[in-house]
Order: C-alpha cells, then sequence, then structure tokens
C-alpha cells in the first residue's frame, strides 16, 4: 500500500452531501491513506445539497405516492442510515427539525388510491396512519378550514417526519472525516476541475490551480458528473432533461409537511408544503419544476456545458421531442412556465397550494427569490425516454454519481456502494469494516445479513 508521493488513493470531486457522505465512509471505515476532496466552492454543500435548493425532506417512501412498495423498501432502508446518524451526532437537532408529515387525497378517486396504498403499506411502515377529515383537522387546521363541505378528503399521516438541513449535515460528515483522519484527507476547496484524463493506471485531475494525481475517482457533481464522464467517453447514450425548481413562501400555515399524490407520468411534479426545518413560523410550497438549460441554478454560464451533456446529434433531438411532445408532460412545463409570467403566474400557482390550504391568499404568497435547484433527469438517447431516479454510471477505476432526488436521503447508502466498488478497484490490501459501519449507523437487519 506504499504510495507514490503525490498520488491519492482515492479523489472525490463534488463536496455536497454524497461526496461528505464518501468521505465519511472512506474515513471512518477504511485503511485508505490518501483522500482528496476537491470542490468549487469555499464550502461544502453550497450547490444543491443548500437548505434553499431542496424541500430538506428525508424521503422514506411512505408518503411518496409514486414509490411502489419495493422502491419504498429500498429508500426507507437508505433513509434510515442517515436517521440513525443524525439520532447519534446531532443531539441539540442542529441538523434536523422533526415534524409529522402526511400524503392528502382530495375527492374519491384519491381517497380510494390512499386506502389501498395503506393496506399495501402498512406493515413496512407500522407508524403509518389513514386518517379522515376529522383527524386531519386535528393536526391541520388550516386543511379542513374554508374547504367544501363536499369535497371529501383523506390522509396518510405518520409523526415520523424528518426535516433536513443538508448543508449541516455535509459539514457534520466532513467534521467527523477530519476528526478521525485529518492527517490522511486533503481538502482542495475554492478549486475548479477543469478536464481529467487517464495515463496509464492513474487519473491526472486538471483543476483551475494544479493537477491532482489519482488511483481511483468518484464523481459526485449532480449534473456535471455525465459532463466529465463524456470526456472520458462514458455516458454516450445517456442525456439530461435538468428540471430547475421554484419555491413561494408564507406564513406558517403549516404543522409539519403536506404531499400532494403525484401524478402518474410526472412523479416529481407534485406541489408539497413544508414547515422550514429551523422556523415553523414560515411554510414553503413548491416545488414548481420547468426544464432548465442550465446545469447550475441561476448561473447562465452553464448552458454552453448543458448542450456538451446533452449533445447535438439527431438522437438527442429525437429523445427530447419523444419526451416533451407528451401531452401531458406538455401541459405540465407550460404551466410551470406560466408561474414565471408577473401577476398571472402567482394566481394561477394560487389554485395549487390552495388545494392543500384553502384559505391561503394571494398575500399571503412571496416568491422565495434564490431559492431551488437543478433536479438533473437521465435521458436514454437509445429508447428515447426518461429514467427517473438516481443515476451511476461505473467505469474503469471511476465512478459517476447523478443523483436527483432522493440522492441526498439515499447518501450514505451510496457511499457504502461505493466504499465497497472502490476497494475493488484498489486491490485486496484495502479493507472496509462495513460491520461497524453498519453498527453505528444502527441497521441491524443488514448487519444480521452478513454475519
Amino acid at each position: 500500500m506504499q504510495l507514490e508521493k503525490g498520488i491519492y488513493e482515492v479523489a472525490i470531486v463534488g463536496g455536497g452531501i454524497s461526496g461528505t457522505a464518501l468521505l465519511y465512509s472512506l474515513s471512518n471505515y477504511t485503511n485508505i491513506k490518501r483522500i482528496a476532496l476537491i470542490e468549487k466552492h469555499p464550502e461544502v454543500a453550497l450547490g444543491n445539497s443548500h437548505k434553499t435548493s431542496n424541500s430538506q425532506t428525508l424521503h422514506f417512501g411512505d408518503i411518496e405516492t409514486n414509490y411502489t412498495l419495493e422502491k419504498a423498501r429500498q429508500v426507507n432502508k437508505a433513509a434510515s442510515l442517515v436517521k440513525n446518524y443524525i439520532l447519534r451526532n446531532d443531539p441539540h437537532q442542529e441538523i434536523y427539525s422533526k415534524y409529522h408529515k402526511m400524503v392528502l387525497g382530495i375527492g374519491e378517486e384519491q381517497n380510494e388510491e390512499l386506502r389501498q396504498r395503506y393496506k399495501e403499506f402498512k406493515a413496512l411502515f407500522p407508524k403509518l396512519k389513514l386518517i379522515n377529515k376529522e383527524e386531519i383537522e386535528a393536526v391541520e387546521p388550516n386543511l379542513v378550514k374554508d374547504r367544501s363541505p363536499q369535497e371529501e378528503i383523506s390522509g396518510l399521516f405518520t409523526e415520523e417526519g424528518y426535516t433536513i438541513d443538508f448543508q449541516k449535515l455535509a459539514q457534520s460528515f466532513l467534521k467527523n472525516s477530519m476528526a478521525s483522519a485529518q492527517e490522511r484527507i486533503d481538502l482542495r476547496m475554492s478549486t475548479k476541475v477543469k478536464s481529467i484524463q487517464k495515463e496509464g493506471e492513474l487519473y491526472k485531475i486538471q483543476t483551475d490551480k494544479e493537477v491532482v494525481v489519482a488511483k481511483v475517482v468518484v464523481f459526485t457533481a449532480a449534473a456535471y458528473s455525465l459532463l466529465f464522464a463524456k470526456s472520458l467517453g462514458y455516458g454516450k447514450d445517456l442525456a439530461l432533461l435538468d428540471v430547475a425548481g421554484n419555491f413561494y413562501l408564507a406564513p406558517g400555515v403549516l404543522n409539519g409537511k403536506v404531499y400532494t399524490v403525484q401524478l402518474k407520468k410526472i412523479p416529481f411534479a407534485a406541489i408539497h408544503g413544508d414547515s422550514e426545518v429551523h422556523d415553523q413560523s414560515k411554510t414553503r410550497f413548491g416545488p414548481t419544476a420547468k426544464v432548465s438549460l442550465l446545469l447550475e441554478a441561476r448561473n447562465y454560464a452553464t448552458i454552453f456545458d448543458y448542450f456538451r451533456t446533452a449533445g447535438l446529434s439527431v438522437n438527442a433531438f429525437l429523445s427530447f421531442f419523444n419526451i416533451l411532445s407528451d401531452k401531458v408532460i406538455f401541459r405540465y412545463i407550460l404551466k410551470n412556465y406560466i408561474y414565471d409570467i408577473p401577476i398571472i403566474g402567482k394566481r394561477l400557482f394560487l389554485k395549487e397550494v390552495q388545494k392543500i390550504v384553502p384559505s391561503i391568499k394571494l398575500s399571503d404568497l412571496q416568491l422565495a427569490k434564490g431559492y431551488g435547484g437543478i433536479r438533473p433527469q437521465i435521458v436514454n438517447l437509445k429508447n428515447k425516454r426518461l429514467e427517473m431516479g438516481e443515476a451511476k454510471i461505473v467505469g474503469e477505476n471511476i465512478l459517476f454519481n447523478i443523483t436527483p432526488s432522493p440522492g441526498a436521503s439515499t447518501c450514505l447508502q451510496n457511499a457504502e456502494y461505493d466504499t465497497e466498488k472502490i476497494l475493488d478497484f484498489l486491490g485486496q490490501e484495502y479493507t472496509f469494516d462495513k460491520n461497524r459501519f453498519l453498527q453505528d449507523l444502527g441497521d441491524e437487519q443488514a448487519l444480521a445479513q452478513i454475519k
């Protein structure tokens, strides 16, 4: 395990929630000697992991109606690792707040969907309850106030709701990594990766400051991960449909989180209301979602990089045409662009919010300026369709993570997978103490399976 001077065993590109979770796993549970974390911002988690860039939700799959039972089982297992980490490492709740949460069903069709979902999911989530209008009023009175008596509502409800400041969680991962292995970690903050190339058995990462050389490289840089993958010849059949989300702020009209039933074809589209992570006097509604030609929210210089990820091939144009010509998707996208039109847009968005809180007024809503991030959705150029969920490209001693929602919720499980893959790359002399990893994070079932 002797290293040449200046060569890292692992270089992580991207210091958001995924990159810092991986750093935590490598520094605490492996015998890797030299790790570099490269982040273009001066601090970790200033991009999509920042609290203003996401809905601050730890997704378990209990109230997310776009998840099948199997998907919910996977997400619940992954999110439980994060829950156990914060319960152990954040006794003063600086990283999270615990609120109740529910998914609201409106009308007979949605109420029936929730009834069937409860029957299917109650064994996996024993604390989940199916509640009626009177029970909803007791916990969230503004969901019932001014609602038509003829409009039937129900909810899937649980007290197990965790609202996370993912930037603070990333800072905690970094702090605990440095505490256990400071001499093994080089933090290269305010350092932008310009290019990467493979020379023999090593990768040379050209930054705006110097060249970083590593045996294994892991990109945890959201949309940029695909850009660098393509520069090395990976992911040629993939493109990105980037979705930018905005939020509106209102006075504290909710006591917890209230989701609505997801649209079938657009599972990231339903508007929800969330109490701010450490400020219940504010409720955030959103996100609106519109197609963006940027790799970073509000950074218009990244439009050129976006087209480099998509390419200008015939297949790329045909894929985007095929996706956007779907009537449901097209109407949804058009509606979300209208939300940005002054006066008209806010009134249209108000109607969506009133499905959750009927009594809310136009004057209660204020656009949350500077809020909202970019969610990269994978486009498969072969079948010309969207591929929802997380994406990963595995190359020769290199990994590329492209993690839309629920990437933050699954960050530790993803780190576990990447740690095992990195050790496969490096060889048998490197070890991962998976038993201790699972013991520390409280996943007793997974621990029992590997004993």
